[in-house]
């Protein structure tokens, strides 16, 4: 079976959750089904079983083809280090922090890292759904790329073009796209998916005449808008959460810095019917609110100073009640920070936390990358994964102290009893929910709307053609 790839005419277009889709409904239909991005850009992370790094996005679309997590998903992330520069993660291993200018130079060697991952994938899965990157069109990137005409001429992938009516311009995004597509990708593309309509479809059967007859390819589908409240991969994305407050009892602000990272944190969150979560993006007092969270951070240093800067660091402080840190965020809570070989920061730095935990972070290579069942709190075995440079000697994995807590782990509040514990604490009244069940059905619930309004039968058929 040939592989499959999911090119937007633009970033945000829709390509991760539609790949996410496919791979649940070709999973669902028997097959053994690898999602793959040659390159992802993204501080939203987890880890693998290998002990690797990938993007949340290849985990999210893994989970939907029922399949467990690899490096080999994702070969090449970069995460923003600041300043213009990022961190390179190979083959789910921190390589170093470059320049953008000294990371197109090695372009050559991470494609070969791509097309290892991707034939290691073609001889253990049956179908391979490849993710592409911002627009196929980029003129000036063509020869730097990895995700797009690299992946397409390759592999000889067969195509799908996804483009997003709600941004509006969908006729001239596609027709633009695909006038300066490559020829390989363009000769192997199945058709167009129009995505994120509003509305009653009836009015779009004209538009799809358009796109068939005068673009010369087939609309493979219209699906609706359907916003999915999980696993968000930027801050862009971030935009699209909905919250469902049916009875919201505890009122929750969630400290966005700059550097904000690991969003899936805040997924469980978003999606419990009695927290009202509200992302503070810059100073405004707290005291309305009945818990702060710092989540996790790409930047630690850097966003503690901005903290500091836009007064919200004096704001924690005088908060009165319960303050809780994952990751990046519970290293703030410490008494000081200290990253003597700038491996956080651009230069050596000591930094002066909030002081609710009576510790000291130091910033140490390598990284550590675990994931697996972690005793916190007074819980025995908390599914979590760990990410993160900064090292505490008194307390490692966590702490809980008077009106303050956190933990290195991502995830904690994904487990039903630690979280229904932590919110009646604050609130007796609050009762809790299943959150895997509720992800499941996020997932499903996609998947069959994206199967109702796709011709599956064509991808199929254009799949398996010789």
């Amino acid at each position: 079976m040939k592989p499959l790839a999911v090119f937007g005419t633009s970033s945000d277009a829709g390509k991760t959750t539609l790949v996410m889709a496919l791979c649940r409904i070709f999973a669902d239909q028997g097959l053994k089904v690898a999602p793959f991005k040659a390159q992802n850009v993204s501080n939203n992370s987890a880890v693998t079983k290998e002990g690797r790094e990938i993007s949340r996005a290849q985990c999210l679309q893994a989970e939907a083809a029922r399949v467990e997590p690899s490096y080999l998903f994702n070969p090449v992330l970069l995460k923003s280090h600041g300043n213009g520069s990022v961190q390179v993660v190979v083959n789910g291993l921190v390589y170093q922090n470059q320049s953008i200018a000294a990371y197109y130079a090695e372009i050559d060697r991470l494609k070969a890292q791509v097309k290892q991952a991707f034939s290691e994938l073609q001889q253990d899965y049956d179908l391979i759904v490849a993710e592409g990157a911002g627009s196929p069109v980029e003129l000036n990137l063509l020869n730097k790329d990895l995700s797009n005409t690299f992946v397409a001429n390759s592999f000889n992938s067969k195509n799908i073009l996804v483009a997003d009516i709600e941004r509006g311009g969908v006729f001239a995004s596609i027709y633009g796209t695909l006038e300066l597509m490559d020829p390989v990708m363009r000769s192997n593309l199945i058709g167009v998916v129009i995505n994120k309509f509003r509305g009653d479809r009836r009015f779009f059967d004209e538009g799809e005449k358009i796109i068939a007859e005068r673009f010369g390819v087939p609309v493979l589908g219209v699906l609706p808008f359907k916003p999915l409240n999980i696993d968000m991969e930027d801050s862009q994305s971030l935009r699209n959460y909905r919250q469902r407050l049916d009875d919201a009892k505890i009122r929750v602000a969630v400290i966005a810095y700059p550097g904000l990272s690991n969003y899936n944190d805040l997924d469980v969150l978003m999606g419990d019917p009695e927290l009202y979560v509200e992302l503070i993006h810059a100073h405004r007092p707290l005291e309305s609110f009945d818990m702060v969270l710092l989540p996790g951070s790409k930047t630690v240093i850097r966003d503690l100073q901005w903290l500091k800067s836009q007064g919200l660091f004096e704001e924690i402080l005088r908060f009165n009640k319960p303050v809780f840190g994952i990751c990046g965020g519970y290293q703030m809570l410490c008494q000081s920070l200290h990253d003597p070989d700038a491996i956080e920061h651009e230069t050596a730095t000591v930094e002066t936390g909030l002081s609710f935990i009576d510790d000291t972070v130091l910033y140490q290579s390598p990284k550590i990358l675990t994931r697996g069942q972690y005793p916190l709190f007074s819980y025995a075995g908390i599914s979590g994964y760990e990410i993160h440079c900064g090292r505490m000697d008194k307390y490692p994995l966590y702490y809980q102290g008077g009106l303050s807590s956190g933990t290195h782990v991502h995830g904690v509040f994904d487990d039903d009893a630690f979280r229904t514990g932590y919110f009646k604490a604050i609130n007796p009244q609050y009762q809790g929910y299943a959150y895997a069940h509720y992800r499941e059905a996020e997932i499903q619930g996609f998947a069959d709307m994206v199967a109702e309004n796709l011709d599956i039968a064509a991808i199929l058929q254009a799949l398996q053609a010789d």
